[in-house]
Protein backbone atom coordinates (compact mmCIF):
# COMPACT_ATOMS: atom_id res chain seq x y z
CA UNK A 1 0.00 0.00 0.00
CA UNK A 2 1.84 3.79 -0.61
CA UNK A 3 1.90 6.44 1.44
CA UNK A 4 1.23 9.74 -0.03
CA UNK A 5 1.26 13.17 1.87
CA UNK A 6 -0.72 16.06 0.41
CA UNK A 7 -0.07 19.83 1.68
CA UNK A 8 -2.83 21.82 1.69
CA UNK A 9 -5.30 18.96 1.87
CA UNK A 10 -8.06 20.90 3.71
CA UNK A 11 -10.03 22.59 0.32
CA UNK A 12 -9.83 22.46 -3.37
CA UNK A 13 -7.63 20.74 -5.42
CA UNK A 14 -5.35 19.08 -2.04
CA UNK A 15 -9.08 17.90 -0.71
CA UNK A 16 -10.09 16.37 -3.77
CA UNK A 17 -6.88 14.81 -4.33
CA UNK A 18 -7.20 12.91 -0.66
CA UNK A 19 -10.65 11.73 -1.89
CA UNK A 20 -9.15 10.52 -5.18
CA UNK A 21 -6.47 8.78 -3.02
CA UNK A 22 -8.57 6.84 -0.44
CA UNK A 23 -10.30 5.48 -3.55
CA UNK A 24 -7.07 3.92 -4.81
CA UNK A 25 -6.24 2.71 -1.09
CA UNK A 26 -3.31 4.76 -0.90
CA UNK A 27 -2.50 5.81 2.98
CA UNK A 28 -2.56 9.26 3.32
CA UNK A 29 -0.75 12.09 5.67
CA UNK A 30 -3.10 15.14 5.19
CA UNK A 31 -1.29 18.64 5.87
CA UNK A 32 -2.75 21.97 7.02
CA UNK A 33 -3.05 24.94 8.67
CA UNK A 34 -7.01 24.66 9.48
CA UNK A 35 -7.08 21.64 12.04
CA UNK A 36 -10.77 21.16 12.23
CA UNK A 37 -11.03 20.77 8.75
CA UNK A 38 -8.39 18.43 8.77
CA UNK A 39 -9.98 16.38 11.33
CA UNK A 40 -13.26 16.43 9.19
CA UNK A 41 -11.56 15.10 6.32
CA UNK A 42 -9.85 12.57 8.19
CA UNK A 43 -13.10 11.47 10.43
CA UNK A 44 -14.57 10.96 6.67
CA UNK A 45 -12.04 9.14 4.65
CA UNK A 46 -10.86 7.01 7.47
CA UNK A 47 -13.87 4.37 6.57
CA UNK A 48 -11.82 3.79 3.03
CA UNK A 49 -7.98 3.86 3.99
CA UNK A 50 -5.51 4.58 6.99
CA UNK A 51 -5.40 8.57 7.13
CA UNK A 52 -2.80 10.54 9.65
CA UNK A 53 -2.42 14.25 9.45
CA UNK A 54 -0.30 16.82 10.34
CA UNK A 55 -1.29 20.46 11.32
CA UNK A 56 1.35 23.31 9.88
CA UNK A 57 1.81 25.90 8.33
CA UNK A 58 4.44 25.40 5.24
CA UNK A 59 5.90 28.69 5.63
CA UNK A 60 7.89 27.75 9.37
CA UNK A 61 10.77 25.60 8.41
CA UNK A 62 10.61 24.65 11.70
CA UNK A 63 7.06 23.65 11.91
CA UNK A 64 7.70 21.78 8.81
CA UNK A 65 10.67 19.47 10.52
CA UNK A 66 8.83 18.98 13.47
CA UNK A 67 5.52 17.72 11.98
CA UNK A 68 7.64 15.73 9.19
CA UNK A 69 9.83 14.19 12.32
CA UNK A 70 6.64 13.19 13.98
CA UNK A 71 5.34 10.90 11.54
CA UNK A 72 4.34 7.40 13.01
CA UNK A 73 6.17 4.80 11.81
CA UNK A 74 3.65 3.15 9.67
CA UNK A 75 3.62 6.09 7.65
CA UNK A 76 7.08 7.22 7.54
CA UNK A 77 7.58 5.41 4.31
CA UNK A 78 6.66 7.82 2.10
CA UNK A 79 5.72 7.23 -1.76
CA UNK A 80 4.04 10.32 -3.13
CA UNK A 81 4.52 14.07 -1.93
CA UNK A 82 1.89 16.27 -3.66
CA UNK A 83 3.40 19.66 -3.22
CA UNK A 84 0.30 21.56 -3.35
CA UNK A 85 -0.03 24.40 -0.97
CA UNK A 86 -0.20 27.69 -2.32
CA UNK A 87 -1.86 30.81 -2.51
CA UNK A 88 -2.38 34.21 -4.24
CA UNK A 89 -2.75 37.67 -2.90
CA UNK A 90 -4.40 40.32 -4.54
CA UNK A 91 -4.12 41.43 -8.14
CA UNK A 92 -2.80 44.78 -8.22
CA UNK A 93 -0.38 46.62 -10.67
CA UNK A 94 3.26 46.09 -8.64
CA UNK A 95 3.21 50.27 -7.89
CA UNK A 96 0.72 49.21 -5.54
CA UNK A 97 1.57 45.66 -4.44
CA UNK A 98 1.15 45.26 -0.72
CA UNK A 99 4.70 43.43 0.63
CA UNK A 100 3.02 41.66 2.89
CA UNK A 101 1.10 39.95 -0.05
CA UNK A 102 4.66 39.64 -1.94
CA UNK A 103 5.64 37.93 1.44
CA UNK A 104 2.76 35.19 1.59
CA UNK A 105 3.32 34.42 -1.68
CA UNK A 106 7.08 33.78 -1.77
CA UNK A 107 7.26 31.78 1.72
CA UNK A 108 4.27 29.74 0.50
CA UNK A 109 4.39 28.78 -3.02
CA UNK A 110 8.30 28.93 -3.28
CA UNK A 111 9.55 28.31 0.09
CA UNK A 112 6.84 26.62 1.69
CA UNK A 113 7.37 23.51 -1.32
CA UNK A 114 11.15 24.03 -0.74
CA UNK A 115 10.74 23.31 2.94
CA UNK A 116 8.63 20.25 2.69
CA UNK A 117 10.65 18.63 0.16
CA UNK A 118 13.87 19.44 1.62
CA UNK A 119 12.41 17.03 4.73
CA UNK A 120 10.77 14.21 2.56
CA UNK A 121 13.22 13.82 -0.22
CA UNK A 122 16.09 12.35 1.90
CA UNK A 123 14.17 9.16 2.69
CA UNK A 124 13.34 8.60 -0.87
CA UNK A 125 16.79 9.02 -1.89
CA UNK A 126 17.73 6.22 0.57
CA UNK A 127 14.81 4.04 -0.90
CA UNK A 128 16.07 5.23 -4.55
CA UNK A 129 12.29 5.68 -4.99
CA UNK A 130 9.12 8.30 -4.60
CA UNK A 131 7.11 10.39 -6.61
CA UNK A 132 6.91 13.78 -6.15
CA UNK A 133 4.07 16.23 -7.99
CA UNK A 134 4.45 20.15 -7.91
CA UNK A 135 1.43 21.72 -8.34
CA UNK A 136 2.23 24.91 -10.55
CA UNK A 137 -0.02 27.32 -12.48
CA UNK A 138 -0.43 28.68 -16.33
CA UNK A 139 0.70 31.85 -14.34
CA UNK A 140 4.05 29.49 -14.33
CA UNK A 141 4.19 29.71 -18.04
CA UNK A 142 3.54 33.01 -18.80
CA UNK A 143 2.84 36.43 -17.25
CA UNK A 144 -0.39 38.86 -17.26
CA UNK A 145 -1.28 42.07 -16.62
CA UNK A 146 -1.06 42.42 -12.58
CA UNK A 147 0.17 39.25 -12.06
CA UNK A 148 3.44 40.08 -11.34
CA UNK A 149 4.72 38.53 -7.86
CA UNK A 150 1.66 35.70 -8.24
CA UNK A 151 3.56 34.81 -11.76
CA UNK A 152 7.08 34.87 -10.56
CA UNK A 153 6.27 32.57 -7.64
CA UNK A 154 4.72 30.20 -10.00
CA UNK A 155 7.74 30.63 -12.67
CA UNK A 156 10.02 29.57 -9.53
CA UNK A 157 7.66 26.48 -8.99
CA UNK A 158 8.60 25.67 -12.76
CA UNK A 159 12.13 26.44 -12.52
CA UNK A 160 12.68 24.10 -9.07
CA UNK A 161 10.48 21.24 -11.03
CA UNK A 162 12.41 21.11 -13.78
CA UNK A 163 15.63 21.42 -11.33
CA UNK A 164 14.57 18.72 -8.59
CA UNK A 165 13.95 16.42 -11.43
CA UNK A 166 17.27 16.67 -12.86
CA UNK A 167 19.06 16.68 -9.42
CA UNK A 168 17.03 13.40 -8.30
CA UNK A 169 17.12 11.78 -11.77
CA UNK A 170 20.04 9.56 -10.21
CA UNK A 171 18.12 8.16 -8.11
CA UNK A 172 15.10 7.00 -9.65
CA UNK A 173 12.71 9.44 -7.87
CA UNK A 174 10.41 10.88 -10.41
CA UNK A 175 9.27 14.56 -10.63
CA UNK A 176 7.01 17.17 -12.26
CA UNK A 177 4.52 19.13 -12.28
CA UNK A 178 0.77 19.71 -13.12
CA UNK A 179 -0.24 23.30 -14.10
CA UNK A 180 -3.80 23.90 -14.03
CA UNK A 181 -5.81 27.15 -15.31
CA UNK A 182 -8.73 28.13 -14.32
CA UNK A 183 -10.22 26.39 -11.87
CA UNK A 184 -13.42 27.10 -9.21
CA UNK A 185 -11.88 26.94 -5.73
CA UNK A 186 -11.30 29.34 -3.11
CA UNK A 187 -8.69 30.49 -5.07
CA UNK A 188 -9.85 33.59 -5.99
CA UNK A 189 -11.60 34.36 -2.82
CA UNK A 190 -8.31 34.36 -0.47
CA UNK A 191 -6.96 36.68 -3.79
CA UNK A 192 -9.73 39.12 -3.30
CA UNK A 193 -9.42 38.77 0.68
CA UNK A 194 -12.98 37.57 0.81
CA UNK A 195 -14.61 39.92 -1.38
CA UNK A 196 -17.11 36.81 -2.27
CA UNK A 197 -18.64 38.69 -5.50
CA UNK A 198 -15.55 39.50 -6.97
CA UNK A 199 -13.93 35.66 -6.67
CA UNK A 200 -17.42 34.50 -8.18
CA UNK A 201 -17.09 36.77 -11.23
CA UNK A 202 -14.53 35.39 -12.12
CA UNK A 203 -15.83 32.11 -13.11
CA UNK A 204 -19.45 32.93 -14.97
CA UNK A 205 -19.99 33.05 -18.21
CA UNK A 206 -18.19 29.78 -18.86
CA UNK A 207 -17.08 26.27 -17.64
CA UNK A 208 -13.94 26.19 -15.57
CA UNK A 209 -11.96 23.41 -14.24
CA UNK A 210 -13.22 21.37 -10.76
CA UNK A 211 -11.02 20.73 -7.88
CA UNK A 212 -11.74 17.21 -8.86
CA UNK A 213 -10.79 17.62 -12.80
CA UNK A 214 -7.01 18.21 -11.51
CA UNK A 215 -7.38 15.74 -8.49
CA UNK A 216 -8.31 12.96 -11.16
CA UNK A 217 -5.09 13.95 -13.10
CA UNK A 218 -3.08 14.05 -10.30
CA UNK A 219 -4.13 10.14 -9.66
CA UNK A 220 -3.19 9.42 -13.08
CA UNK A 221 -0.20 10.64 -12.77
CA UNK A 222 1.39 9.02 -10.28
CA UNK A 223 -0.37 5.57 -10.87
CA UNK A 224 1.68 5.28 -14.43
CA UNK A 225 4.15 2.35 -14.83
CA UNK A 226 7.24 3.48 -12.95
CA UNK A 227 9.06 3.68 -16.11
CA UNK A 228 6.44 6.42 -17.09
CA UNK A 229 6.93 10.27 -15.55
CA UNK A 230 4.84 12.56 -16.84
CA UNK A 231 7.07 15.85 -16.28
CA UNK A 232 5.12 18.89 -16.60
CA UNK A 233 1.56 19.12 -17.77
CA UNK A 234 -0.86 21.86 -18.09
CA UNK A 235 -4.51 21.47 -17.72
CA UNK A 236 -6.65 24.46 -19.29
CA UNK A 237 -10.44 24.22 -19.05
CA UNK A 238 -12.07 24.63 -22.91
CA UNK A 239 -12.91 27.84 -22.77
CA UNK A 240 -9.31 29.22 -21.68
CA UNK A 241 -6.64 29.51 -24.55
CA UNK A 242 -3.98 31.28 -22.53
CA UNK A 243 -4.13 33.14 -19.13
CA UNK A 244 -5.84 36.33 -19.99
CA UNK A 245 -7.98 34.74 -23.73
CA UNK A 246 -11.19 33.31 -22.33
CA UNK A 247 -14.07 32.43 -24.43
CA UNK A 248 -17.13 33.80 -21.94
CA UNK A 249 -20.77 33.68 -22.75
CA UNK A 250 -21.20 37.56 -21.99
Amino acid sequence: MKTALITGATSGIGRATAHHFAKHNFKLILCGRRNDRLKALQNELSTQTQVYTLNFDVRDKQAVDSAIASIPAEFTTIDILVNNAGNAHGLDPIQNGDTNDWDAMIDINVKGLLYVSKAIIPSMIVRKQGHIINIGSIAGKEVYTNGNVYCASKHAVDAINQGMRMDLNQYGIRVGAINPGLVATEFSEVRFKGDVERATDVYKGYEPLQADDIADIITFVVTRPYHVNIADLMVLPTAQAGATILNKDN
